[in-house]
């Protein structure tokens, strides 16, 4: 299974989970890939610090205002810019604009792009950010 794919299910999860407020254990196939467990259980365990940065950087919207599909390629995407050595930071930031652009209204992918590319300066991931 592609990463891709696998990132879509993560983010399918994790919207499930958030909206129905459903156990993980009854979302996620123990059969799943690897990547996507990594990734659902990575988002859970640091979703405090996710979620404070997405808040921070999602000028003039508060987290809960963020749609919940939305919500949650944002926070796969940054636990991968954070946490994943193994994830460039423009796929990761690909891969999220991508899912917003199929899943998600018209300005979705603008939206999260920019909230990502806030938090990658920030972090100092890209050159011209501050650490």
């Amino acid at each position: 299974m592609r990463r891709s794919d696998q990132r879509r299910a993560a983010v399918v999860a994790l919207y499930q989970h958030d909206v129905t407020g459903r156990p993980l254990d009854e979302l996620v196939d123990a059969r799943a890939p690897t990547f996507t467990r990594e990734l659902i259980y990575g988002v859970i365990r640091h979703r405090r610090e996710i979620d404070a940065l997405i808040g921070e950087h999602a000028e003039g919207w508060t987290l809960e205002r963020i749609a919940p599909l939305e919500r949650n390629i944002l926070r796969v995407a940054v636990y991968e810019l954070l946490y994943r050595d193994d994830v460039p930071l423009e796929v990761a930031i690909d891969e999220a604009v991508e899912q917003a652009t199929r899943y998600c209204s018209a300005e979705a992918p603008a939206f999260v792009n920019g909230v990502l590319a806030g938090i990658a300066r920030a972090r100092g991931l890209v050159p011209g950010g501050s650490q």
